[in-house]
């Protein structure tokens, strides 16, 4: 897995790829450490996420979205990602991304098709899994990943992303 390392030049950052080893535990942990270094400084939410979805989809192989939606208006609406145009609005309850929203708990899908109100907003993705932001018992919005393969996503992944959200979280 690959991602970034990030050093100063002249007081602005500059990025340059790397790759993760050790244990996936261990990858994602340096992961979080990644993520909470490039947020650290940054007031900006927006900014963040965008960050965040990007360092996600360098970090995570045999995936085709990566982004973020955000709570506004009791309804999920599309934030920064990284992949194909999305759905913008997704209501609470609705589809896997409306269901941990509301359930304000991680939603991992095997199979997308067997999902029941899946909302195909790319017909490459095959599994899925979502991750609610919760920041203070608040829900700011969820972390939601498709992939093209079914059963992609697995009980590492699952810690390891939701380590991730918090560790955004705390910088939202």
């Amino acid at each position: 897995m690959e991602g970034f390392d990030i050093t100063m030049k002249e007081g602005i950052p500059m990025f340059q790829s790397l790759t993760y080893s050790g244990t996936r535990e261990e990858q994602y942990a340096a992961l979080c450490s990644q993520l909470a270094a490039l947020v650290a400084d940054e007031s900006s939410r927006i900014a963040n996420l965008a960050n965040a979805s990007a360092l996600l989809n360098q970090f995570l192989g045999r995936v085709n979205w990566v982004g973020f939606y955000l709570i506004e208006n009791n309804e999920l609406v599309l934030g920064p990602f990284q992949g194909l145009p999305a759905c913008v609005r997704i209501p609470l309850g609705k589809g896997v991304c409306g269901t941990s929203a509301s359930l304000r708990e991680t939603v991992r899908v095997a199979d997308v098709h067997e999902f029941p109100g899946h909302i195909a907003c790319d017909a490459a993705s095959q599994s899925e899994i979502v991750v609610p932001i919760l920041k203070d018992g608040e829900l700011l919005g969820v972390l939601d990943i498709d992939s093209p393969e079914k059963n992609r996503f697995d009980e590492e992944d699952q810690a390891g992303l939701e380590a991730f959200v918090r560790t955004l979280a705390a910088a939202l």
